[in-house]
């Protein structure tokens, strides 16, 4: 059995500081201080590119990032979009459908690990581009979330948002499935 990489490197190190900023853009959020909090966010949000860009190109994946990447962009876009919606700043529908599609993930990880399921964890395409249109619709009502001339776009995007999330969870369970269903077969082969 291959052991774990743990290392430290600075794609590891962008991911860590991405967590750790989340409480800070929470506070911001929660204390109305939508420029610092976009700032935090996009800076967050840049982080998470460069990171997975970084890990790329110089062959700098490791186990660690593969666990804590994840985690950190579960932790930043949950708590965005709950502070968002507690401050009424998005629907709370939308804020229900994104933690509902989180929370479907990390159990159906759960349950793979519990009864010793082997599984990739790796997005698909529609996560990838669910993820971006998070990432977009929480950086615009940021923007300034009070300025009437973005309503008809900021709406635009809650939708796309909420379409994309909802093709996505549907897609992992789509794949969930199917991955139970090979393991009921390759048991019953084996």
């Amino acid at each position: 059995m291959k052991p774990l990489n743990l290392t430290i490197n600075i794609p590891n190190i962008l991911t860590i500081s991405r967590i750790l900023l989340v409480p800070l853009f929470i506070i911001s959020l929660l204390k109305g201080m939508f420029s610092a909090a976009l700032l935090i966010f996009t800076f967050a949000a840049i982080s998470d590119a460069l990171d997975g860009l970084l890990a790329r190109y110089f062959n700098q994946h490791t186990a660690l990032g593969s666990i804590l990447d994840p985690i950190a962009d579960k932790l930043l876009l949950s708590s965005s979009f709950v502070c968002l919606a507690v401050l009424n700043v998005i629907p709370g529908w939308l804020s229900v459908i994104v933690i509902t599609r989180d929370i479907l993930i990390v159990l159906a990880i759960a349950i793979f690990t519990m009864v010793d399921i082997k599984i990739e964890i790796k997005p698909s395409l529609v996560s990838k581009w669910t993820t971006v249109s998070q990432l977009a619709t929480i950086i615009l009502v940021l923007l300034n979330p009070t300025i009437p001339q973005i309503g008809l776009l900021k709406l635009i995007f809650i939708w796309i948002t909420a379409a994309l999330t909802i093709l996505s969870a549907f897609h992992y369970v789509y794949v969930g499935m199917n991955i139970i269903q090979d393991s009921a077969n390759g048991r019953k082969d084996g």
